[in-house]
């Protein structure tokens, strides 16, 4: 692990569980070069990550830096993203707005074993939590992430990013490394995917500490299935299976701080952190 990995903050630390799986995080000194080249078009999957603000003239530099890195090497990474690792609050520098960059801040919130409170109201009737097989469970999966989506991207290229991205959550899930996790309900006599997530670790093995920590995947619920506690009630169910069945000692999500959502994880015990923060702006 290099200087850079190990003064990583938790938020980001956790992120790069999934491109150490299957991609590259790679050390250039004054940053992280991270790259997923099965899966080019996840933004989040080939970005720059800095432990410093930007200041004048980052942003030529740190475009230059994305080409050399990842746009020469995955011509459609036609993105462009960079991850910011500080303590303090962020602005969007004057120079990025131009440039058609978009500032996004994510808290991060943890959970240990003693702090989870049980919900509001138990699972909806009718209703079943289940852990998914994404050999035979992950069409569902993509067609309700999909459902979820894809009006704020285009429809066929999100559908091939999120089957991607299943891809390698069954890959993780095959090396012992984490679940996904659904709860089923039935509607017109047959069993629909109302919502689902996924928990994941850097590793399986006992006696590695990063074995005892675990971070949220995409936590959504299908449209036609708001408002009904869905989330409450599946978060709830895959932190218990956290804790009892994966052996994990601390649970990390993170959400939007301007999301209704990050309530429901704080119901639940989750208590905030420091943010990440990501500029990023979609391909030209």
């Amino acid at each position: 692990m290099t200087s850079l990995d190990r003064d990583l903050s938790l938020g980001w630390r956790t992120d790069l569980i999934f491109a150490r799986f299957d991609g590259h995080v790679d050390d250039r000194g004054n940053h992280l070069c991270v790259r997923t080249p099965g899966n080019p078009t996840f933004w989040w999957g080939n970005f720059l990550l800095f432990q410093h603000a930007p200041g004048p003239g980052d942003l030529e530099r740190w475009m230059a830096l994305f080409d050399e890195e990842i746009a020469s090497r995955q011509p459609a990474s036609r993105h462009r993203a960079f991850g910011v690792d500080v303590r303090e609050r962020l602005a969007l520098p004057p120079e990025f707005a131009a440039a058609g960059f978009v500032l996004s801040e994510a808290t991060v919130l943890t959970l240990a074993r003693d702090q989870l409170r049980a919900p509001p109201r138990p699972m909806p009737e009718g209703v079943a939590f289940r852990v998914l097989d994404l050999a035979r469970d992950g069409d569902a999966v993509v067609d309700k992430q999909v459902a979820v989506d894809s009006s704020r991207f285009e429809p066929t290229g999100y559908r091939e990013f999120a089957q991607r991205q299943v891809d390698r959550y069954a890959a993780m899930q095959h090396a012992g490394l984490g679940h996904w996790f659904g709860l089923v309900a039935r509607a017109d006599g047959r069993a629909v995917l109302a919502a689902s997530c996924g928990l994941f670790r850097a590793s399986s093995r006992a006696d590695d500490p990063a074995s005892r920590l675990g971070r949220f995947q995409y936590v959504s619920t299908h449209p036609a299935w708001r408002r009904r506690g869905l989330c409450t009630a599946l978060v709830h169910a895959v932190c218990r299976h956290g804790f009892d069945a994966m052996g994990l000692d601390t649970l990390v999500m993170v959400a939007d701080p301007h999301d209704v959502a990050i309530g429901v994880y704080e119901s639940l015990g989750y208590r905030r952190g420091t943010s990440t923060w990501q500029f990023e702006r979609p391909p030209k």
